[in-house]
């Protein structure tokens, strides 16, 4: 016997339905076939393998008398040849790119509501490893290795955040709806009421038992602890005494908190846009959410759809324009385009520091994580070097909610 994925089960399946025979039956009308199919299907990939002129006859026998064999491995073929080329970065190049901008920036001013859609691309530049890039979190964890990264404490708001900063300012863009976890939409400045993480904040621990849930803006990761289906943090409410939790939502969770998820905010804000920016997303996850798409719109009446992207999204046929850029270059051109400035991100005035609740004396030694600002120490020693994640939003989290299922034998 053969292990065969679902994909190749339910190819057989097809199959033997256009042979007229039942697939729940036992009857070895069904187990033949299967069966011989299953055998002949390593064979037949070894064979085509080879270039026809090294093939020998008997070979090329055996593929004319397993047509369905052939046609199902060459169309697995088609397909893992598909999936590596999504998974490929591509840059447009540069006078494009400015086109494709200058496109975006037309679209922006022309915008009554522009809600903002961004993902883990919005990040990187802040030493924030992606998910699904070539050295991204789940690439490399699908491929057996350790996830390491900067320490996340350190990282600070991108260029691309302060731009978004900014074009909420100039009230140009009203919404953003965030997947990231890292809490630096927050600290760019960009206000609460202004913003849906529907992931959650690594910097905010909540009391659920509290009504309205109490939040603590903490000063580091308070995801230390957690994992899926386990949101303890190991602190308490100061109020009520009961166990803290965190805010992320993990892979198989249905998030519930009103904040800092927002979901109440992220489906209006969708309903009433015109324009929707997608910035440094796959779109894998968001596109399952049907409020955020204006789905139920007549097709011409629904939003102007802009991705900026390097791989492929499964809303690229849709997009209005697809801009193939980094989303710190395509931000820095847009800015220009629109003549707006930049502000730079400044340490002083970052809420983080004004909104974070300090931890009680019992508290001080609840946490190993770094703390946000953190600096080498008086003797001028450099932090120490980065370690593999073992938990939290980006490691022990990720891996419980992607264990492989066994296959089943047939």
């Amino acid at each position: 016997m053969c292990r065969l994925q679902h994909t190749d089960i339910t190819l057989i399946i097809m199959q033997l339905n256009q042979c007229k025979c039942t697939v729940w039956s036992s009857g070895p009308a069904v187990r033949g076939p299967v069966v011989e199919l299953c055998a002949v299907l390593p064979q037949v990939t070894r064979i085509l393998k080879k270039a026809e002129d090294e093939r020998t006859e008997e070979e090329a026998r055996t593929l004319l008398r397993h047509p369905s064999a052939v046609e199902q491995v060459r169309g697995r073929s088609v397909r893992s040849g598909q999936q590596r080329r999504r998974r490929e970065e591509v840059c447009d190049g540069v006078e494009e790119l400015r086109t494709k901008v200058s496109q975006l920036a037309a679209a922006v001013r022309c915008a009554q509501h522009l809600v903002v859609y961004t993902g883990a691309g919005i990040s990187t530049a802040a030493s924030i490893p992606d998910y699904r890039g070539p050295n991204g979190v789940w690439t490399q964890l699908q491929k057996g290795q350790a996830v390491s990264s900067s320490d996340l404490g350190r990282a600070e708001p991108t260029l691309t955040h302060m731009c978004i900063k900014a074009l909420h300012q100039q009230n140009l863009v009203k919404h953003v709806v965030s997947q990231n976890c890292d809490g630096l939409h927050l600290r760019s400045g960009l206000p609460q009421h202004a913003l849906s993480e529907l992931h959650g904040n690594m910097l905010i621990e909540v009391c659920a038992s509290c009504i309205p849930a109490r939040e603590y803006v903490r000063m580091f990761d308070v995801t230390e602890r957690t994992a899926l289906r386990r949101h303890a943090t190991g602190r308490r409410c100061g109020r009520c005494g009961a166990e803290l939790r965190d805010t992320i939502v993990h892979f198989g969770e249905r998030g519930t908190l009103e904040q800092p998820l927002n979901w109440s905010g992220a489906a209006a804000a969708a309903g009433s846009a015109d324009l929707i920016l997608c910035l440094g997303s796959s779109l894998k996850v968001l596109k399952k959410y049907a409020c955020l798409w204006s789905m139920n719109r007549p097709a011409k009446r629904r939003p102007l759809l802009f991705i900026v992207n390097l791989q492929w999204t499964p809303k690229d046929d849709l997009a209005t324009l697809k801009i193939n850029g980094r989303c710190d270059e395509v931000m820095e051109l847009l800015m220009e385009e629109l003549d707006l400035q930049i502000p730079p991100y400044n340490k002083a005035e970052d809420p983080i520091f004004h909104q974070a609740t300090p931890l009680r004396p019992e508290e001080e030694l609840s946490h190993t994580r770094c703390l946000i600002g953190s600096a080498p120490d008086a003797q001028g020693h450099a932090p120490p070097a980065p370690q593999p994640v073992q938990g939290g939003w980006f490691g022990r989290g990720f891996s419980k909610g992607r264990k492989r299922k066994k296959r089943k034998t047939v």
